[in-house]
């Protein structure tokens, strides 16, 4: 990847960092355990981004 990156694509990128999160533990708890995966999780390797 580039060392110098545009702004947007920047910006892109922080926000699929802060997506690919598991669910709070309040998420998990609150649901009785129904959303234990969050279903968008990404791994860098196997998929890659549109950004």
């Amino acid at each position: 990847m580039a060392r110098n990156k545009q702004l947007g694509r920047k910006l892109r990128l922080a926000k699929a960092l802060k997506q690919n999160r598991r669910p709070p533990i309040w998420v998990i708890a609150k649901t009785k355990g129904l959303f234990r995966t969050h279903p968008k999780l990404r791994h860098w390797r196997r998929t890659r981004l549109k950004v």
